[in-house]
């Protein structure tokens, strides 16, 4: 009986932390998308859908001893609330062959963890926020990819990451899907696919004030990327200026099965913020014979993207600018507006399939594009309805070379935390 007494205590104090420091959340969101085509031969006229989502999130915490261990979980459900054939395709909601929308769909997703010293590895359902897999969670759901991830920061000011990942549950999707790569207009296929995407990645405190980052990845039989970046911040006045610069190098690489990569983006970000202001710009450059290339789905982690447009073709030079404020320094805490305005020309039309593209490539004239975006939110600081956040997004494309659009986006969430 004293054996069974110690083993249940040494169990119970090596799992006290795993229960103790385990917390969850409940987040309901719901969704009003519409996407109005301003081009006369469109494809389709409008995209517009209206979802309700449930996304519970578990994290546990570590046990006891030089390795801990632990689980989180996460389990969505959607359900459709207005959608028909003619206006699916939103990102909001899966379609079946006809074009119609699922009533209901879920997801789910489990990450085992082990912690040792200042390492964290995690294997299972990733949603990484870096800058060559930026999972998109610009929808009802993230986008949840499948693999491994190991991040360090035992050396003093350096952070490692070293990560796989084979398989991919799109942010509409409730099936896990193999990788591929976005199309950019048709720039490049998407008929095939690839095995599994290989990253690393090392960013280094050089300052307090100053950053650099080299990160590297391999979407198997696709292509290479490689990331150089750069932070500064620096106190000026009675505020803070900032800068920084991303730059992207991609090539064919294995069996190269979507034919030629040849691309080298730069995109820059400088500004200024005080008293509740900021006002940012920057100027962005995509070079080689090739549209900006990377992971299917998931975010660009480029300054120039915006609600419609990724402003990343062949060739593409970008001028971009933001204004954002925060309410709070008059005494409105959770009120924050944005405006973006994002202008690009000289597209290289000769790889994109779109019917307007084949009008550039008539008249030997390159394309040209604009968008600019409104973005309004307030989150409930206090009270009954603490936490619940309203979020007003609108943006106005206009495009030689592709459809041309007005985009609404309403959401409203409201997060239950335990």
């Amino acid at each position: 009986m004293s054996v069974a007494l110690t083993l249940c205590s040494f169990t119970g104090g090596a799992f006290a932390g795993f229960i103790e420091e385990g917390k969850g959340s409940l987040e309901l969101r719901n969704f009003y998308f519409s996407r109005d085509f301003r081009d006369s031969g469109a494809p389709q006229s409008k995209r517009e859908e209206w979802a309700q989502g449930f996304i519970l999130r578990l994290q546990s915490g570590f046990t006891e001893g030089p390795v801990g261990f632990g689980i989180d979980a996460i389990g969505m459900l959607g359900l459709k609330l207005d959608s028909s054939p003619d206006r699916s395709g939103s990102g909001l909601l899966p379609r079946d062959s006809n074009r119609r929308a699922e009533d209901e769909y879920s997801k789910a997703a489990v990450t085992a963890k082990a912690r040792f010293a200042d390492s964290l590895l995690q294997v299972g359902g990733l949603s990484p926020q870096l800058p060559l897999l930026a999972s998109n969670t610009s929808r009802l759901f993230p986008q949840i990819f499948n693999g491994a991830q190991w991040v360090s920061k035992d050396i003093d000011s350096l952070t490692l990451t070293l990560g796989e990942v084979d398989s991919v549950k799109q942010r509409d999707s409730s099936n896990s899907e193999e990788l591929t790569i976005m199309s950019q207009q048709g720039a490049y296929s998407t008929s095939v696919n690839s095995d599994r995407l290989v990253y690393a990645g090392a960013d280094y405190q050089v300052l307090p004030n100053l950053s650099l980052s080299f990160h590297s990845s391999v979407l198997e039989d696709f292509f290479r990327r490689d990331f150089y970046g750069l932070k500064f911040s620096q106190a000026l006045g009675p505020g803070k200026a900032f800068v920084e610069l991303r730059y992207f190098d991609a090539r064919e690489a294995g069996r190269q099965l979507v034919g030629e990569v040849d691309n080298r983006t730069i995109s820059s970000n400088l500004g200024y913020s005080v008293a509740g202001h900021t006002l940012s710009g920057g100027y962005q450059k995509v070079s080689g014979d090739t549209a900006y290339a990377y992971v299917g789905g998931s975010d660009t982690y480029l300054f120039s993207e915006m609600q419609v447009s990724t402003f990343a073709m062949a060739n593409e030079r970008v001028w971009h600018a933001r204004y954002d404020y925060d309410f709070a320094t008059l005494g409105v805490p959770g009120l924050t507006s944005g405006l973006r305005y994002v202008k690009g020309d000289d597209v290289d039309a000769s790889r994109i399939r779109t019917t307007k593209a084949v009008g550039l490539r008539a008249s030997g004239e390159t394309g040209h594009e604009w968008e600019r975006a409104t973005d309004l939110g307030y989150v409930v600081q206090g009270g009954p309805l603490k936490n619940l956040g309203v979020r007003w997004r609108y943006a106005t494309n206009r495009s030689n070379y592709a459809d041309s659009a007005d985009e609404h986006r309403v959401i409203l969430t409201y997060a239950l935390n335990f």
